[in-house]
């Protein structure tokens, strides 16, 4: 049995393998949860005149950064001045030269959506007429890259490593705390958290690349490293480190505890200590991807951070303890091997988890799709419906595995195997010799420990005969009490015949132990019960690695409601690649340049006015502050006065909030009638050294 074991492993490594390389290499090019939805000017369009300020509005929040938005010539020339800057709500402009040439223009965009992933993209519109471009429109993100592939594999193992550190200790905690004791459990757990620890800090580095340059060169940028920890997604990063140093201490605790041996009444609160805090780091960290991902931008944030936090612990729990029980029915030792009212607690452990699972799989699935036909029109609903089915299959063969398991506890052949065991224990006695048969084997004329079924029972622990066949604690005393006494007896006789040849006797001693075990275990591998639930784990565990892959996937790809609102904003704002009145109307924002000089030092610059649409109700007033030569300047104060002289209306003040330096703004600026209006600015640069500029323009 234990020789099909390694074939076993190394199939679930190669499906693991190739399953994440399909999926990473198959995945849509800028897999992101924001989408341009409208712009202006709008894509494809032709305008009379060049505007001002190109405006881009996407479908959530966006993080945009010095180099986020640029717009370039036919010649491929940055005709874009200052940084971009937002005007309230998911819109954000970048100010163009002033005087610019007829022609195509291409409008690109990389950005950072509201949970943490990049979007990138780009688009043409024209003035006056279009015209060749030497720039390619492309959609390139820095996400497709090595970067981009790193990030996702970085990605799959954090979630890997935090369901087998989980579900592993779960496992352990509340169905198997036997287990505790068992190095290839702890291995596994250990091994989790390591992962997680590890892909962590990975993605805390690569972060910064991933959403800028993409460049493999920048991950040890510290530049970069400082603006990622000022971010949502990185103060996540750090958080789960944190929460890593405390799982592992509960890790220590919980396998630590296996050495001291406690009355029942301390186990009982040492347990519930561990079940309370092991819950509460495993929620911590579970609400670190919540927090910073899907389930903290779009509908009903608030219900839906928890509801996936439930459903992180509820797959870990499920997934990971299935790989604790698959490693501990191939793995665990003879003498302690997984009973069966450990594999019923995890039964109904896995169960529960299923029921959790599905309540909040349809909540989330109705939150990111919106629509029956976005299962099958969407990229997302597509990947969906594949990981639903891969459910289903686990669900059918944890069924196959709950009736072997049913068939483990009934009182047939489990009780007829125990029989066996003692009988075979029982005739130890009668066939192995006593003194004189040991002394046989410590001369060498018996056949070796790992020969024949004979050489098993000839030399088996005489003492077993008085052990319970139920316990494997019970067996496991005598068997070590068994090896010190033959050892005495064989350093008897050896040393009469052979001169005390102790370094034989300890070797003859090791021999029996390794008979004894294998004895053990070849009895356990017997029962055809056990053996199919081991295969039935197996095939879930198999399973499991493809669903994970899919989960991770889902996480990086486009939610199939983001996507249709999308493609709808996308219909209603194309139109023909022609010179139209309406057209010229959507680029109707009034621009307003005036020097000033409040006649103190530092008192020149220039103030320049966005008035966006320019007409009759609200508008958005931007105000750009700069120096004569061209930098952002900060003043003091700022006032801007409009008047309609014509109908004696105003002077209606404003008063722009700062956005940045240089930059302040207004929304709801109210215009109640066209005209040619009075734009006033009032600058002060000092206390004392202030200066009133003005000019007219025709709103409405």
């Amino acid at each position: 049995m234990t020789q099909t074991i390694a074939p076993r492993v190394r199939t679930l490594v190669l499906l693991f393998l190739a399953v994440t390389g399909a999926l990473l290499a198959g995945a849509a090019p800028a897999s992101a949860h924001a989408a341009l939805t409208g712009s202006d000017p709008r894509q494809g369009t032709v305008v009379e005149t060049a505007p001002a300020q190109v405006s881009l509005t996407f479908s959530e929040p966006v993080a945009v950064s010095d180099d986020a938005l640029r717009v370039l010539d036919p010649k491929g020339e940055r005709v874009d001045k200052g940084d971009p800057a937002g005007t309230g709500g998911t819109t954000y402009t970048v100010r163009l030269l002033g005087g610019l040439p007829d022609g195509t223009y291409t409008v690109t965009y990389q950005v950072v959506s509201a949970d943490s992933h990049p979007v990138a993209g780009a688009f043409t519109f024209s003035v006056g007429a279009p015209s060749e471009t030497s720039v390619e429109a492309s959609a390139q993100s820095s996400a497709d890259g090595l970067v981009g592939s790193l990030y996702g594999a970085g990605r799959y193992l954090s979630y890997a490593g935090f369901v087998v550190m989980v579900g592993g200790a779960a496992f352990v905690l509340a169905c198997w705390q036997r287990g505790s004791g068992v190095r290839a459990v702890q291995r596994l757990v250990v091994s989790g958290w390591l992962t997680l620890t590890a892909s962590t800090l990975a993605l805390l580095l690569l972060r910064g690349s991933y959403t800028s340059s993409g460049k493999i060169g920048d991950v040890l940028d510290l530049t970069l490293l400082s603006g990622v920890l000022q971010t949502k997604t990185g103060a996540a990063l750090v958080s789960r480190l944190l929460l890593l140093a405390a799982a592992a201490l509960f890790i220590a605790v919980l396998f630590g505890s296996a050495q001291y041996r406690r009355n029942d009444e301390e186990k009982r609160d040492l347990s519930l200590g561990l079940a309370v805090g092991g819950t509460v780091v495993a929620a911590g960290l579970a609400a670190s991807w919540a927090m910073s991902e899907h389930a903290s931008q779009g509908l009903q944030p608030g219900l839906a951070m928890p509801v996936d936090v439930v459903h992180l612990l509820a797959v870990a729990a499920w997934l990971g303890g299935l790989t604790a029980l698959l490693v501990a029915l191939y793995r665990a030792p003879a003498d302690t091997a997984v009973d069966t009212a450990a594999i019923q607690r995890f039964s109904r452990l896995a169960f529960g988890s299923v029921i959790a699972l599905v309540v909040t799989g349809i909540y989330q699935s109705w939150r990111q799709l919106g629509s029956w036909s976005a299962f099958t029109d969407t990229r997302y609903g597509q990947l969906l419906l594949f990981k639903i089915g891969l459910v289903a299959v686990m669900v059918g063969i944890a069924y196959a595995s709950r009736r072997w398991t049913a068939r483990l506890a009934e009182p047939g052949t489990p009780r007829a195997l125990r029989e066996k065991r003692e009988e075979t224990a029982a005739t130890v006695p009668a066939t192995g010799g006593g003194a004189g048969q040991e002394g046989t084997g410590a001369t060498g004329t018996g056949e070796t420990a790992a020969g024949t079924e004979k050489t098993a029972t000839a030399t088996a622990p005489t003492p077993v005969s008085t052990a319970s066949a139920d316990t494997d604690t019970e067996r496991e005393k005598p068997a070590a009490v068994t090896g010190s006494a033959e050892v005495r007896a064989e350093d008897s006789g050896a040393g009469a015949k052979a001169g005390g040849d102790s370094a034989r006797a300890a070797q003859l001693a090791r021999q029996r132990a390794a008979v004894a075990t294998a004895r053990q275990k070849r009895l356990r591998d017997a029962d055809p019960n056990r053996f199919g639930l081991r295969r039935s784990v197996l095939a879930e565990a198999g399973v499991a690695v493809v669903l994970l892959a899919i989960t991770t996937v889902l996480t990086q790809t486009e939610p199939g409601r983001t996507e249709q609102e999308a493609e709808r904003a996308a219909s209603a704002s194309s139109v023909p690649s022609a010179p139209s009145s309406s057209s010229a109307q959507g680029t109707g924002a009034v621009t307003l340049n005036m020097p000033f000089d409040t006649g103190g030092k530092d008192g020149k610059g220039v103030v320049t006015i966005d008035l966006d649409p320019a007409r009759v109700g609200g508008n958005s007033l931007h105000v750009y502050v700069e120096r004569t030569d061209g930098k952002a300047f900060d003043v003091p104060e700022l006032k801007v006065a409009l008047t309609l002289s014509a109908k004696s209306i105003g002077p209606l003040p404003v008063v722009p909030d700062r956005v940045s330096t240089g930059h302040l703004s207004a929304s709801g600026v109210q215009i109640p009638m066209a005209g040619d209006w009075t734009v006033e600015v009032t600058v002060r640069t000092s206390d004392i050294d202030q200066v009133t500029v003005s000019k007219n323009a025709q709103i409405g």
